[in-house]
């Protein structure tokens, strides 16, 4: 069963994956198609290159992997430390082999809510019984905020 293959490199401080994709494009890819690869593809990302190849078999993967042109490119990658990755399987973008399972829906989903209830006012002058006694005991005067406030809830 044929195997796919990536190579992967990315930017380096000073030189992009591009330039070394400029100059190790024919190399590989000659490398890749005398070895016995049936498809390859290019992809260039925000973060570098990816070069993905696909061999019949492991063992000509291998030959491929040992060969001095292949170990040159890899070895010239942009960034020597953290900028390559050679792994079994497609590269970059390729998405998942199988697709991915709904998320369950949070808690907050399971209710409907209900709609927001009408605020309700009470005008206090109405509520407030009326008399010649009260008027007299309490006034008004602003309080916090210019909300007006009784005189004896101050105290």
């Amino acid at each position: 069963m044929a195997e796919w293959w990536s190579i992967e490199v990315f930017h380096g401080e000073k030189l992009p994956a591009s330039r070394w994709r400029d100059s190790y494009e024919d190399a590989l890819t000659e490398a890749a198609v005398t070895n016995g690869a049936v498809y390859w593809e290019w992809h260039e990302h925000s973060y570098g290159v990816v070069f993905e190849v696909c061999f019949p078999e492991e063992e000509q993967w291998e030959a491929f992997r040992a060969l001095p042109a292949v170990r040159t490119a890899l070895d010239g990658v942009p960034d020597p430390v953290n900028g390559l990755l050679v792994y079994r399987g497609r590269g970059g973008g390729a998405g998942a082999t199988k697709p991915r399972k709904p998320k369950p829906a949070p808690s907050a989903a399971a209710l409907e809510l209900d709609e927001a209830a009408e605020e309700r006012r009470i005008d206090l002058r109405e509520a407030l019984p009326a008399g010649p006694e009260y008027t007299q005991r309490v006034r008004v005067t602003p309080g916090r905020h210019g909300a007006a406030a009784p005189a004896a809830w101050r105290d």
